[in-house]
């Protein structure tokens, strides 16, 4: 028992390490990735492109245009998964015609076949966005 305690900690302390910097998950977006941001205190939310976080800023890209929201302004994050939305499938399909049938000139006794290929390509549904950053909610008052 004792020993899948000691198992744990260092488990346990790996996922305290990874909640600690709640900008993580924004840090690591992809330049162009589309978010939906929330300011504190707003009715309506902006939609934008990822450009890059800074250490006072989230920098966007508005209607072609750059945009510095300051971190301390921000109530949420909402971003798509980064996956893409076009998926290709190509197959080959080998017919053989048996050995009774021979390609020209072949040696005789040698079976013909072809080989067939066809590609797909499908897209899919805009994925939903999922929230990505929460700003903590102020602390208690300690009581006296």
């Amino acid at each position: 028992m004792l020993r899948g305690i000691l198992l744990l900690i260092p488990v346990l302390a790996a996922f305290a390490a990874d909640t600690d910097d709640p900008w993580k998950k924004v840090r690591d977006l992809k330049t162009g990735t589309e978010v939906r941001i929330i300011k504190v205190g707003a009715a309506s939310l902006i939609n934008a492109k990822f450009a890059e976080l800074t250490d006072d800023n989230l920098v966007v890209i508005v209607k072609n245009e750059q945009v510095a929201i300051p971190k301390d302004k921000i109530a949420r994050i909402d971003s798509t998964p980064q996956k893409g939305y076009l998926t290709t499938e190509t197959k080959a399909t080998t017919a053989s015609d048996g050995p009774t049938r021979t390609k020209p000139n072949p040696p005789s006794g040698v079976p013909s076949s072809s080989t067939s290929y066809s590609t797909g390509v499908a897209i899919t549904e805009k994925a939903a966005f999922e929230t990505i950053y929460r700003k903590a909610p102020p602390a208690a008052p300690r009581k006296k």
